[in-house]
């Protein structure tokens, strides 16, 4: 069967690029190896959908070139999706930052969706697992062979195996002789080393808001103890730029100043009215003079309040793709058109949303590229 275009990937990217070309007249079909399209929209901002960020621009995003998301964002912009959920009838909320979520369930954008890929009048097939890609783009399927003119390849990354993620888009652009950089977890979770493990493990729960700072990365959020590391949207944020070898730097009392005015209070009673007093302990059984306030020097004050204000931790790893919201790395932009994310050397082959070597920060970023990239390919197929 002849397409004008085959989009593989039903997820956010595939579902938009498939409509808005579909609306231009395109013959379409999507072909997804799930069951049913959008699991991880389904699962996104706790089942609530963080869709887009008012404040997303090149800035927010991480790739070997910064300028390449540039055009796509700036041609379908984060008030083009709100105004789209708003024909819809969609009610949502900021919850903080600038992050859209539904006031409801994250059901109602796939919802969305659908309806925009019926009126348009898109093919979609579930259930179905493309085993070959061949030259003229000529397709074999547990469903069947399918041919067509432009393919595009919306298939996310790494991360969520568990949701059916595989390296299938990376396969295919070396297949076609393109470019893939280096793939690492992103918006993960950090694995503490053993000694401080052994120190913070006991406290797993506790949670403060603190500044971190790791090559260009610097966030200002809060900070959650697993019984293996680190997490929280700081952590989260951070892991993006954080590398094998690095240290983080943390500011546990940003914008704060402590006050030794309290004779015979303790270091961790001092800092129990910022932190969770179980992290308190633990971080001063650590770095606190062990003697009584009233006998710390000037020296031990200003070097425990320093240290509180810029500490450095190291990591030994990450919790790798299964916590992994993102993928770091993709397709390389090289090789690519920003203006239509057509593949430079073979014409008729795009790649759009994750699978591309653009990743978002938290806080809705990643949508908003999923949009834009699939906006910018749908208006071209």
């Amino acid at each position: 069967m002849k397409y004008d275009a085959i989009i593989i990937g039903g997820g956010a990217a595939g579902l938009f690029c498939a409509f808005t070309a579909g609306l231009r007249g395109r013959r379409v079909l999507v072909i997804e190896h799930n069951e049913c399209v959008g699991e991880k929209i389904k699962i996104s901002g706790g089942g609530r959908c963080n869709f887009t960020n008012i404040h997303a621009g090149p800035g927010n995003y991480l790739s070997s070139n910064p300028a390449f998301c540039r055009s796509a964002l700036a041609r379908f912009s984060p008030w083009d999706f709100l105004a789209l959920v708003e024909k819809h009838g969609i009610a949502y909320h900021e919850k903080k930052l600038g992050q859209q979520f539904c006031d409801g369930s994250s059901r109602e954008i796939i919802s969305m969706l659908l309806r925009e890929c019926e009126a348009a009048r898109v093919e979609i097939r579930c259930g179905c697992r493309v085993e070959e890609v061949h030259e003229g783009f000529a397709l074999k399927t547990t469903l069947g062979n399918f041919t067509c003119d432009s393919l595009v390849l919306a298939t996310g990354g790494l991360s969520f195996a568990k949701l059916g993620a595989s390296d299938f888009g990376f396969r295919v652009a070396r297949q076609f002789g393109m470019p893939v950089t280096e793939l690492r977890p992103g918006l993960v979770p950090l694995i503490l080393a053993e000694e401080a493990l052994r120190v913070f493990g006991p406290v797993s729960g506790a949670s403060l808001p603190v500044r971190v700072r790791s090559g260009a990365g610097d966030f200002e959020e809060s900070l959650l103890v697993t019984h293996r590391g680190f997490s929280g949207p700081a952590i989260l944020q951070i892991s993006s730029f954080w590398k094998s070898g690095d240290q983080a730097a943390f500011d546990l009392l940003p914008g704060k100043a402590l006050t030794f005015s309290r004779a015979g209070t303790s270091a961790p009673a001092l800092l129990s009215g910022f932190w969770p007093r179980r992290f308190a302990d633990a971080w001063c059984s650590l770095h606190a003079p062990q003697k009584p306030l009233t006998q710390w020097s000037d020296r031990d004050r200003r070097q425990f309040e320093e240290l509180a204000h810029n500490w450095p931790v190291r990591f030994s790893g990450t919790e790798g793709y299964p916590k992994a919201e993102v993928t770091l790395g993709g397709v390389d932009t090289a090789g690519l058109s920003s203006k239509t994310m057509e593949s430079r050397s073979v014409r008729g082959l795009y790649f759009i949303g994750e699978v591309v070597d653009v990743t978002g920060w938290l806080g809705g970023y990643n949508f908003q590229w999923a949009w834009a990239s699939a906006h910018a390919a749908g208006e071209w197929i």
